[in-house]
């Protein structure tokens, strides 16, 4: 198993949760800006006619043969806050989602967003 640094080269692989259920597809991570590591990735889930982009956390994911694995139930994620897939994240919704998994926010000094899409 590789830790959640190597997780960029995952993309559209299976994300499956701490039981091994799959929750969804790797569509893209979301780097702290403070420190320009992995936080967040976003998953593809729904039906085909109705997709949409959930947030999870990636501390404590690892990555197998052919998934990641995030820390989270499957019930949790799916509840996450989301995005259309074509969309992006407000900076004012950025809080929402630390929120929802309990995780503190505070934006940059500057007030910068805490969060940007690799």
């Amino acid at each position: 198993m590789f830790e959640a640094g190597d997780i960029r080269e995952w993309r559209d692989r299976d994300v499956v949760d701490p039981g091994g259920s799959k929750i969804g597809k790797l569509e893209s991570v979301y780097v702290d800006t403070r420190t320009d590591q992995p936080f967040f990735a976003t998953l593809t889930t729904g039906m085909p006619t109705r997709r949409k982009l959930v947030f999870v956390p990636l501390t404590g994911a690892t990555v197998g043969p052919e998934y990641v694995r995030v820390a989270y139930a499957k019930n949790e994620v799916r509840a996450a806050p989301w995005i259309e897939t074509d969309g992006e994240l407000p900076a004012a919704d950025e809080a929402m989602v630390f929120e929802h998994y309990k995780l503190d926010y505070e934006t940059g000094a500057g007030g910068e967003r805490r969060l940007a899409r690799r």
